[in-house]
């Protein structure tokens, strides 16, 4: 409901200024400057975790499609010696991917 003039009109201004104290604005740079120092404690959080990894922790095993990369990769340089860029072998290998059926993907991986 929006307030008509008069009473309640000059009211509802009141509150609008009541809610906004000018102490709390934050100008400039100090702005900047907050901001920084948030960067800074995300940078020492992620810096702490990183620590508290554990080296001998074993790795997860390789999905299907790096599986079938690994034999792929062999047999595609043993058919085209001269290619070099590792670009057209994963380009190759991904359309091949995706051209298999997935009972033939999961042989390959069995």
């Amino acid at each position: 409901m929006k307030p008509t003039r008069g009473r309640e009109a000059a009211t509802m201004k009141d509150k609008k200024e009541a809610k906004k104290p000018a102490e709390n604005k934050v100008v400039g740079k100090r702005k900047a400057a907050s901001r920084a120092d948030k960067s800074d404690r995300k940078r020492a959080k992620n810096i702490a975790s990183s620590t508290n990894k554990d080296p001998n922790k074993p790795k997860r095993p390789a999905t299907a499609f790096f599986v079938f990369m690994e034999e792929f990769r062999t047999s595609y340089k043993q058919e085209h010696p001269k290619v070099k860029a590792i670009s057209a072998v994963g380009k190759a290998g991904g359309e091949k991917w995706k051209s298999m059926s997935n009972a033939v993907s999961y042989s390959i991986i069995a």
